[in-house]
């Protein structure tokens, strides 16, 4: 999607973070005009506060992403005061972490419901609208490295990412036929404050084996995270995988050589069966009807 300037933004999490310098750098430097949706008032709030005063246009929305309803009326609303929207960015995420086995379904329902139901229900209200206006479009998934790399006491977390590339990599196949495109963002580390993101657990799901609003807890997690990429820089580099229509956006290079390993123990796992005699049988009708092996 070339021409970005004047087309419409809508970006979830949009009160901070990566999705906040997604909207600084889709509004600031590419000129659209950003709707940021995001659950708390505080943050959109202190969002908007930045934007006052630029020249820009950038419309806050309060929306619970689980809440589909709410999220039908929020794409009314942006359309109405902006626009119709060329690009969606579901980049809301919560992340909290400790062991599988400690987990409670709270643990569980918490973050599937925002990680994987936040970005399906951004897909499943804006991709027939983009469809039925048959213009194009854009649309980018947040997942995270832990879409490749599990890691001990991050299983939830992981379980929802790798739910997003997959998701991601469906649509891509599926969308370009419309003229959509679709990004799959995967950040490592990041500075934000998701370290906190607990804060906004809400009390249904209140039953966890994890930590709560733990000072302590927090700072180690934000040592984590402290060195990583600025919001606005990676959000520069969103904006050329749209403006490319790239899929994959992965500036972690540091990730190479354990991806390497990974994909070569899945090669070999699948080379163990080569010889197999129903593998023989499958390539030879396969071979028979003209077909290609699946995969290929």
């Amino acid at each position: 999607m070339k021409d970005l300037a004047g087309k419409v933004a809508f970006i979830t999490g949009g009160g901070s973070g990566v999705a906040l310098g997604q909207a600084k750098v889709f509004a600031e430097e590419a000129g659209m005009k950003v709707a940021i949706a995001d659950i708390r008032q505080d943050a959109l709030d202190e969002a908007m506060e930045y934007f006052a005063g630029r020249n820009v246009t950038v419309h806050p929305v309060r929306l619970d992403l689980t809440d589909r309803a709410a999220f039908a009326a929020a794409a009314d609303e942006v359309e109405r005061v902006l626009g119709p929207v060329y690009l969606l960015c579901n980049t809301a995420g919560v992340s909290q972490f400790g062991p599988l086995a400690q987990a409670t379904y709270d643990d569980w329902d918490w973050q599937m419901s925002v990680n994987i139901g936040g970005v399906l229900n951004g897909v499943m209200t804006f991709m027939p609208r983009m469809i039925a206006r048959g213009q194009g479009g854009h649309i980018v998934n947040t997942a995270s490295m832990s879409a490749f790399v599990a890691l001990p006491r991050c299983g939830i977390y992981t379980t929802t990412k790798f739910a997003v590339r997959g998701l991601s990599e469906s649509l891509r196949a599926e969308l370009g036929e419309f003229g959509i495109g679709v990004s799959l963002l995967c950040p490592g580390a990041v500075n934000t404050n998701i370290h906190r993101s607990v804060e906004t657990r809400p009390e249904k799901f209140g039953e966890t084996g994890y930590y709560g609003r733990d000072e302590q807890v927090f700072a180690g997690l934000k040592q984590v995270i402290q060195d990583g990429f600025d919001p606005i820089d990676l959000g520069r580099i969103v904006r050329e995988a749209v403006e490319e229509d790239r899929f994959w956006i992965l500036p972690y290079p540091e990730f190479i050589d354990g991806q390497k390993k990974r994909d070569a123990d899945v090669i070999a796992a699948m080379e163990l069966y080569a010889d197999h005699p129903d593998t023989i049988r499958r390539a030879e009708l396969a071979a028979q009807r003209g077909d290609r092996m699946p995969g290929s």
